[in-house]
């Protein structure tokens, strides 16, 4: 018969063996093991992280500094001075070749009151004149203007007397958050001489007609139709313009 104080192991069911106690030194032992495993990785990480850092502000330290606009530079294709007459006033700065007039305005002359809204001829907001017609100057580079005559929304009054288009804009609320306003109103002022000239829009219905052309609110729209106001104060626009055609 089999003693009932025999824990032989051949009394484990099958497949299974009896633990076997772990000691104090052998815990300790494992520990340890892991302890410096936990250390190589640790190191590894730390040395790993300060080679690539290391390598990256080398890389950094040696980079060309990026041009600035306006200033001198040594960039893709360096600066040169550039002449520009903006309000009756003559300007020569130094500027790359493919600085557009709207940046030259802003960054290199200070002339602020002509807006960057899209930046890609679509809204019309950095609308100025040159030689009287008006330009998308986001889309104009200001290389192309030398010796033309430049006129920014600075410009359109006479010292602190307002342009009469000023004055109907302010007069019939053709304005909210004003940020469009500059564009809008050099598109409005060079619109004036294309009436003057007779030259046809769209939805002019005698285009062979000689002299000034005729003015519906359909053809005050469509020729403000490249400047668009998010605030939606086109109907105070539509009664600036027209009071300026029928008072001057």
């Amino acid at each position: 018969m089999r003693n009932p104080d025999d824990h032989a192991g051949s009394d484990l069911p099958s497949g299974r063996r009896e633990a076997t106690p772990t000691t104090p030194d052998a815990a300790n032992g494992a520990a340890n093991e892991l302890s410096d495993a936990g250390s190589a990785r640790r190191r590894f990480i730390v040395g790993s992280g300060a080679l690539t850092g290391g390598i990256a502000a080398a890389r950094y330290a040696t980079a060309a500094p990026a041009p600035r606009t306006g200033a001198t530079s040594t960039g893709v294709a360096g600066t040169r001075p550039v002449a520009l007459s903006v309000n009756a006033r003559d300007y020569v700065v130094a500027i790359e070749p493919r600085v557009t007039l709207l940046d030259a305005l802003r960054e290199s002359l200070g002339l602020t009151g002509t807006k960057k809204g899209c930046d890609r001829g679509q809204c019309g907001a950095c609308t100025v004149l040159v030689n009287g017609r008006r330009v998308n100057s986001c889309l104009t580079l200001a290389m192309s203007c030398e010796g033309d005559k430049i006129t920014t929304v600075e410009g359109l009054g006479d010292g602190e007397a307002l342009h009469a288009m000023q004055q109907a804009f302010i007069t019939n609320d053709g304005f909210q958050c004003g940020y469009c306003t500059p564009g809008q109103l050099c598109s409005a002022v060079a619109l004036m001489s294309e009436l003057r000239a007779g030259d046809a829009s769209a939805v002019t219905r005698d285009i062979a007609k000689t002299g000034p052309a005729d003015v519906s609110d359909d053809e005050l729209r469509e020729r403000m139709s490249g400047n668009i106001c998010r605030c939606g104060a086109y109907a105070g626009i539509v009664a600036a313009l027209r009071q300026v055609i029928d008072h001057g």
